[in-house]
């Protein structure tokens, strides 16, 4: 499946949190370095999906904070 995210990089905390229209606002403490941020990305949603972090994958937009990330259940 594919699902859209919002990216907060360097916050204090990690979270994953589902907007009511379908999109998720993911939080991660690494920073948008040579892609310390969408490494981080994908070990947290697989971890809130319970899936591989094999499995997670950004999509469309790498270097930006709105991606398309793809999940594979």
């Amino acid at each position: 499946m594919k699902i859209n995210i919002k990216v907060h990089a360097r916050s204090k905390r990690e979270s994953v949190v589902e907007l009511p229209d379908g999109s998720y606002k993911v939080e991660v403490k690494a920073p948008p370095v040579d892609g310390a941020a969408n490494e981080a990305i994908c070990a947290l949603l697989a971890e809130h999906f319970g899936v591989h972090k094999r499995d997670v994958s950004v999509v469309t937009g790498a270097t930006n904070n709105k991606k398309v990330v793809e999940v594979i259940k």
